[in-house]
């Protein structure tokens, strides 16, 4: 009887160490700071390296992978980026990509009033490349 009731004194330990030293080494490898190696952007910045990127897009899947990250972030682009989203829309030949550019717009802006602003900002490029909203085109 007192064999048994040192394994299962030796089990419980063993047990309750094998524990302690899981918690220990598991935590840290269970913990990943994806984010703690970066740095905050600026808006200037953010603008700047998607206007470039979209400068370089050669073809459809780096418009719409860039157009994604770019919609992701929590601000509305700004005009130039928006510029350059659209020559590189023309330049691969994707005209909904182009007015799919504008609905994202749309979406991101708080209301009407900046939406409107963007459009006048756009204007000049939108006829250059004959691009049309999604209004423009239902708007029969």
């Amino acid at each position: 009887m007192s064999f048994l009731t040192g394994s299962i004194r030796s089990a419980v330990a063993a047990r309750a160490a094998s524990r302690a030293l899981v918690a220990n080494v598991a935590r840290p490898a269970l913990t990943r700071g994806y984010a703690a190696h970066a740095e905050e952007e600026s808006f200037e910045a953010f603008t700047a390296r998607y206007t470039a990127f979209f400068e370089q897009v050669e073809d459809l899947f780096e418009l719409q992978r860039g157009l994604n990250n770019c919609f992701a972030y929590d601000l509305v682009p700004a005009p130039e980026v928006i510029e350059a989203a659209l020559r590189a829309a023309r330049r691969v030949h994707d005209y909904s990509t182009a007015v799919r550019i504008f609905e994202g717009i749309k979406e991101k802006v708080e209301n009407d009033g900046q939406y409107k602003q963007y459009l006048d900002a756009l204007k000049d490029v939108k006829e250059e490349l004959g691009v049309s909203t999604k209004e423009e085109l239902y708007s029969v």
